[in-house]
């Protein structure tokens, strides 16, 4: 079965694409052989000076789809951290070359076993430069998504048990509050009885314009009024705050924005992008009338992007753009280059920053998170809306001023919060380099409570760049 360990030349005139392949998961003798091989040769691979246990080599292929194997002391292995389907030779790894290439592709995830998302590879064979998608290869897939989540309906996001929590518009909003706390979640539908109906979303949005109205000196609003105001009297007022607060927080819609189980997934998508939502409520009634609503669910662009990836994991083959690095799409936010007058900065803190800082650039960057970095911005952490819930236990928010409060301090506070959202394996700093896939980027986002992921330096962390899921969403809905 074993044939020569080195491939002959190939035919005069044929674009190859030098590509690096690694087996990162030790042995003693490792080989690899593919479609490339014709399934017959196998290649010889070689233990990386410094990590014995990491074998990788060198081979030309020509673009297109290509299919592969690790022989590992004697036993015929795939790496589970790289794409793979099931083919005539069992299960394998699967890699997709485009027309053109600029760079040497490594066929290896950097999500290693054992290894936290907070350790960013910079292992020193990871590609730096910038492969080229064509124009062609982005449509194809563009198409692709879209008739995916035009063929799926909101259904497919119903999980198979679990709750959603609503509250009435007539509870105190300290109780409110301390519900979204204790329950771990950001978000609520409200109900009005009276009505009959849901009337609008409770957000961690909201807590931060409480907070900032309480340590406003001429604020109507006094930690006492917490105890007896209503969410509906906040909600009532909420114009006005918005009219006289910095910046420009999203707005809630005058009517709310919901979805029905029977919406595709596309029109869904689109829903949360147009109105600038986080989450679209999907609401069901029986009767014509619209009476009787039954809350099924709290949609996300998190969750549509788990049934994308779920869907194309194992034929990632027909989305050309995933194995592409992120840094070769206009896709997201990056830090301006020496000279560059054109970026757009990135909104950061330093760890001894005051909470009060950090809320109030959150409304006027109107994002979901802040990274938190060191002197050399290297990240160390990130604050998210969702964390402001935090201060619900044991009344923190009436014992602490928002200025003397650092964001160090903040988080310290919310360590035990019941639900970890925004944490995905124990992490909170969601972070990629530059030359990471497109599918690892989408994988990360598809998390519950992750929304942006920081694109980082490797070896350093310095920020480089964030990307979110609206950013992700855009560039796939065109």
């Amino acid at each position: 079965m074993f044939g020569r360990t080195e491939i002959g030349t190939n035919k005069p005139g044929t674009v190859m694409v030098p590509t690096r392949f690694v087996w990162p998961y030790g042995g003693r003798r490792v080989l690899l052989s593919g479609s490339f091989t014709r399934w017959q040769d196998h290649i010889a691979m070689s233990p990386m000076e410094g990590c014995p246990t990491v074998f990788q080599v060198m081979h030309n292929l020509t673009p297109g789809y290509h299919q592969y194997k690790f022989f590992v002391d004697g036993e015929w292995r795939h790496d589970e951290h790289q794409p793979f389907v099931s083919g005539n030779y069992g299960v394998v790894n699967t890699i997709y070359l485009p027309r053109e290439p600029d760079t040497i592709p490594a066929v290896f995830n950097t999500e290693i076993a054992g290894r936290s998302n907070m350790d960013v590879d910079s292992d020193p064979f990871l590609p730096e430069a910038i492969s080229s998608t064509s124009q062609a290869e982005i449509e194809l897939s563009r198409n692709r998504v879209s008739v995916f989540l035009s063929s799926h309906t909101v259904y497919e996001l119903l999980p198979e048990s679990g709750k959603v929590i609503a509250l009435d518009i007539k509870l105190p909003v300290k109780q409110a509050f301390h519900i979204l706390y204790e329950q771990g979640i950001p978000v609520a539908p409200l109900w009005d009885f009276c009505k009959g109906q849901f009337v609008g979303i409770l957000s961690a949005s909201d807590f931060i314009l409480i907070l900032r109205e309480l340590g406003n000196h001429g604020s109507n609003l006094t930690e006492e009024e917490l105890e007896t105001h209503t969410v509906s009297a906040w909600k009532e007022g909420k114009a006005h705050l918005n009219r006289h607060s910095a910046g420009n927080l999203r707005s809630h819609s005058r009517h709310l924005v919901q979805a029905g189980p029977y919406d595709s997934l596309k029109d869904v998508a689109l829903k949360l992008l147009q109105n600038k939502v986080s989450t679209v409520p999907i609401i069901h009634s029986s009767s014509q009338d619209g009476s009787y609503p039954q809350l099924l669910h709290l949609a996300s662009l998190s969750g549509i992007l788990k049934c994308i990836c779920r869907h194309f994991k194992h034929s990632s083959s027909s989305l050309p753009i995933l194995q592409q690095p992120i840094s070769s799409f206009p896709l997201g936010t990056w830090v301006p280059k020496i000279g560059e007058s054109d970026g757009k900065p990135i909104a950061m803190l330093r760890p001894n920053a005051s909470l009060g800082a950090a809320l109030s650039l959150l409304i006027q960057a109107d994002v979901s998170s802040i990274p938190v970095v060191d002197e050399n911005d290297s990240l160390v952490d990130v604050y998210c809306r969702s964390d402001i819930t935090a201060l619900a236990k044991d009344r923190a928010y009436a014992q602490v001023r928002l200025d003397d409060l650092s964001i160090h301090q903040a988080l310290q506070l919310g360590q035990d919060v019941i639900s970890p959202r925004g944490f995905f394996n124990g992490q909170r700093c969601q972070m990629c380099l530059r030359s990471d896939p497109l599918q690892k980027v989408m994988e990360r986002l598809s998390n519950p409570g992750v929304r942006r992921v920081v694109i980082v330096e490797a070896g350093s962390k310095r920020v480089e760049g964030i990307i979110s899921l609206s950013d992700v969403f855009s560039f796939l809905l065109g």
